[in-house]
């Protein structure tokens, strides 16, 4: 399968809660690094077990992750960029991942997760900028 289609596909079984689906797509010893939290997670059953876990620790126990809307996807060769987004209770996340895939299987990405507004724009920088509109 071509990268692009594997890093789609991927995004779908995370949408679909399919944590065997998303397992097939990983390689057994990926990386992935979140570097905006610190964190670096080796292997595949690490990362299927934080996708899984998220949400796991709320009070009802419910997920609270809701549909991912993948807003760009772009492909060079074995390199693939996502940006999608990601609604959970009161929070909007966006992602902007990139990740490497060879021989279909995902071995590694970087991604960088935030929520719009969580970093605002100092009042200096108000003479150079207009606010962004949502699309």
């Amino acid at each position: 399968m071509e990268p692009l289609k594997v890093v789609a596909h991927l995004w779908e079984r995370i949408e679909a809660r399919d944590w065997d689906g998303v397992a097939a797509l990983i390689a057994e010893d990926a990386v992935i690094e979140w570097p905006v939290s610190g964190e670096r997670i080796v292997g595949r059953a690490n990362f299927v077990a934080v996708l899984r876990d998220e949400g796991e620790d709320s009070e009802d126990g419910e997920r609270t992750l809701g549909a991912v809307e993948v807003l760009r996807i772009l492909a060079d060769g074995d390199l693939v960029v996502t940006e999608v987004e990601i609604p959970e209770d009161h929070v909007v996340y966006r992602a902007v991942s990139l990740w490497t895939v060879r021989d279909g299987e995902i071995v590694g990405a970087r991604e960088y997760w935030t929520s719009p507004g969580q970093d605002p724009a100092p009042r200096w920088r108000a003479v150079y900028v207009e606010p962004l509109v949502a699309d």
